[in-house]
């Protein structure tokens, strides 16, 4: 699967990651219904560092279509309750 980070360029990750990500994700969507800012910016940092680390790389050259789009890290609480509602970002 194709995941890409606003601003950061796009990675392949497999089935593991995106099952560990996705975990990531549904936290998320639970620190933003919740209000909690301080726990989604946290988990924020963590997914978007689990993809860097363990997601590979693409040329820059290569554009392909993503199927995921992870916001960038300073995404605002506010702007975060638009994205990440229902199933989040990857779909359960």
């Amino acid at each position: 699967m194709i995941v890409r980070i606003m601003g950061q360029g796009q990675y392949r990750v497999d089935a593991k990651l995106m099952e560990k990500l996705n975990v990531i994700d549904n936290r998320i969507v639970a620190h933003v219904s919740s209000g909690d800012e301080k726990e989604f910016r946290n988990d924020l940092v963590l997914l978007i560092s689990a993809i860097k680390e363990s997601g590979e790389p693409l040329d820059e050259m290569s554009i392909l279509s993503s199927e995921v789009i992870v916001p960038p890290q300073d995404l605002t609480l506010k702007e975060a309750k638009k994205i990440f509602s229902g199933q989040g970002l990857i779909e359960d």
